[in-house]
């Protein structure tokens, strides 16, 4: 089969000519719900398979979301696209997907969080990437994660579909181990297949992207916080603005940069009660060479997270040559190895202490620096997309096989 990719400025699944021998279906998020680290998972999968594998052929799939709640009632914006989101999810997807099924031999689930589709498939030739248990947390931890009573059937349904894929693949071993101590997917059936970072995250400069970093953050500052992701209560954004505060009351000039999106409304008051919002700047989601010029401006990554299933923003930071502080979890200790600083989750003063001290190491010991960006880009060198295609295309074949 020849591998033949399709363009960026397609659509998943918008195919333009008929193929004689499909290969692998890559089965994506869809597009409107804007989940940047699953479309990267899908998209680089998809590029690096057509580049090194010519015997496998890689379609990404997804429809376009159908709207309904949307268009006839816009009050509730926020309300009304997550009924959207269930409806697709829950029937438009499946139906559509079964149109597919005819045209190719394996299919692979790229996001958990979509293992329902794997009902409507033969789940005997269908893989799923299983991140992390978030989307299982209800069910796993109920008395912490209260739900409603069909969100938890929704949630079952969503776990049948994972238990009914014949191979699951997880981007770390912490996430696979978590997996099989809640006896949830039999081991045999479980691969390990990390991640890999963006080939724009690199050390060298990209003039390009980045004047467009200087025309959005200004003039470079030797104390800039980074934190890349979004604001879901597991990322801990509480803790990255308690510890701006508690950094600036010994670094006066230390400012957050935040790419992802708006804070919450809680999010926001806090950083006003902190008196913090005028040394914040806040990003959306930005082209991926832009992002890399934003990492290799910033003197610090912090990821504070609770929960993690990978930790991709530590391995982009450190493949810029930008030292990173994370969370203490054991899944971050696996990406970041002994090239990042760790700190407990949720323990502020700790976190304080920590990029205080490497953002006064950044401006006094250039040589204790150079070599705490070399650490960092050696450990990320460890990740990348050519070696989770390589990884992926040998599961495939023991499928196919």
């Amino acid at each position: 089969m020849n591998t033949s990719a399709i363009s960026d400025l397609e659509r998943p699944g918008s195919l333009r000519t008929q193929r004689r021998a499909p290969g692998v279906a890559l089965i994506c998020d869809l597009l409107e719900e804007n989940w940047a680290s699953m479309d990267l998972v899908g998209l680089m999968l998809e590029q690096s398979l057509g580049q090194l594998h010519g015997n496998l052929e890689a379609i990404r799939l997804c429809p376009p979301m159908r709207r309904r709640f949307t268009r006839v009632n816009r009050n509730n914006p926020k309300i009304m696209f997550n009924a959207d989101r269930i409806c697709n999810r829950l029937w438009d997807y499946p139906r559509w997907l079964e149109t597919q099924r005819d045209r190719f031999d394996l299919f692979h689930v790229v996001d958990h969080s979509y293992a329902q589709l794997v009902h409507h498939l033969p789940a005997e030739r269908t893989v799923v990437t299983c991140h992390d248990l978030d989307a299982f947390r209800s069910l796993l931890d109920p008395v912490q994660e209260k739900r409603s009573f069909a969100f938890r059937a929704m949630t079952k349904h969503i776990l049948r579909g994972l238990q009914k894929a014949a191979r699951i693949t997880c981007p770390s071993v912490a996430t696979k181990d978590e997996i099989v101590a809640h006896g949830l997917i039999d081991p045999e059936r479980i691969s390990v297949i990390s991640n890999g970072v963006h080939p724009s995250c690199s050390p060298e400069p990209d003039p390009a992207a980045d004047r467009e970093a200087d025309r959005l953050l200004g003039a470079h500052r030797p104390h800039d916080l980074l934190h890349v992701g979004t604001t879901i209560p597991r990322k801990r954004i509480d803790v990255l603005l308690e510890t701006l505060a508690a950094v600036r009351r010994q670094i006066p000039d230390a400012r957050l940069i935040r790419v992802g999106g708006t804070f919450t409304a809680d999010q926001a008051a806090l950083a006003r009660r902190l008196g913090i919002t005028d040394s914040i700047v806040v990003l959306p989601r930005l082209d991926r060479k832009v992002l890399a010029a934003v990492y290799r401006r910033a003197s610090l990554s912090l990821l504070p997270s609770e929960r993690e299933g990978f930790g991709l923003p530590l391995a982009e930071a450190m493949a810029c040559g930008t030292p990173v502080i994370a969370s203490d979890l054991r899944v971050l200790r696996e990406v970041g190895g002994g090239a990042a600083e760790y700190c407990r989750a949720g323990n502020i003063a700790e976190w304080a202490a920590t990029a205080a001290r490497l953002l006064i190491e950044h401006v006094s010991d250039s040589e204790a620096w150079r070599r705490r960006r070399e650490r960092g880009m050696r450990q990320a060198s460890r990740f990348t997309w050519a070696e989770h295609a390589r990884r992926m295309a040998m599961l495939y074949g023991e499928m196919l096989a």
